[in-house]
């Protein structure tokens, strides 16, 4: 069973600095980030004694390769970038893996996405390319949710007509997207995966491709073993990435599905979860 928040600390199973980690992969939003969508200031330091000892730091995140790249420009060499939900995996500007959906199912899931709104459900897609992503809807209230994860965006006529490599199509639901959208996507459960990735967000991608296949594909490429990561994540899109590491967290207040699947509990996002936990397990301190 995991770990309680309170017990972590001190929980018998998480010996300070036994642990021989090379390999720390966290999920962003409600994970690393607290709920003000803001990188914890003791992230740096920690990242420079990881780098010092070894251990390579990998996000992994539903956000765009770019956004990623932009938010840790300082430190990104030599750092993995689990984008797109595994689809785009990039080191030091070179794709490692990608995992691209074909064209019909693209536009497929542009139609359906434009019947819903017809039907009045406040819903919009973003199209995930490898160089930018494309969305249709024009209101600030939409692109405002888009800003926040994907730097490079442009506004198209139509989405299904970009000339771009699409890795993952997302949707932004400004209700539940758990009981709106992601029902509605049904018949794409088939042959594709259909997560839920947050409150409003819903990610089709193609089946072989999310967190824990890009993890995995990684530690194959590393040499590293389950045994040498360590993982956390707080919601659908993490379940794989969990199962694909032996020290695997769930955040306090994660979905309940994470927290059953996870080996142990950590801290919540806004009390220091991530970095709490480094600290304990690796013997770093200061966090």
């Amino acid at each position: 069973m995991p770990a309680t928040p309170a017990s972590l600390l001190t929980a018998p199973g998480l010996p300070a600095g036994s642990a021989d980690i090379r390999l720390v992969v966290t999920d962003m939003d409600g994970t690393l980030l607290d709920d003000d969508k803001r990188i914890p200031e003791g992230l740096w330091p920690m990242l420079a004694e990881l780098r010092r000892r070894g251990v390579l730091f990998s996000p992994a995140s539903g956000r765009q390769y770019a956004t990623l790249a932009r938010q840790f420009a300082e430190v990104a060499d030599g750092m993995v970038f689990i984008a797109e939900n595994g689809t785009y995996v990039v080191r030091d500007g070179v794709e490692l893996s990608s995992d691209p959906l074909d064209g019909p199912v693209v536009a497929s899931l542009a139609r359906t996405v434009r019947g819903l709104v017809a039907d009045g459900v406040d819903v919009g897609a973003v199209i995930c390319g490898k160089r930018s992503a494309y969305v249709e809807r024009t209101d600030e209230a939409f692109l405002a949710e888009v800003r926040k994860y994907y730097v490079e965006h442009r506004i198209v006529e139509d989405v299904t007509a970009v000339d771009d490599e699409v890795i993952k199509v997302a949707l932004f639901d400004f209700g539940p997207a758990e009981r709106t959208t992601a029902p509605a996507l049904k018949a794409f459960t088939a042959t594709h995966q259909v997560v839920v990735s947050g409150e409003h967000w819903v990610d089709v991608m193609n089946p072989t491709a999310n967190k824990g296949a890009a993890l995995r594909g990684l530690q194959r490429e590393l040499g590293i073993t389950p045994a040498q990561t360590m993982v956390f994540g707080d919601y659908l899109n993490d379940l794989e990435m969990l199962d694909a590491a032996d020290w695997s967290f769930a955040m306090a207040g994660a979905h309940p599905e994470v927290v059953r699947r996870a080996r142990h509990l950590a801290p919540s996002n806004n009390d220091n979860g991530v970095l709490r936990t480094i600290a304990r397990v690796l013997g770093t301190g200061g966090a």
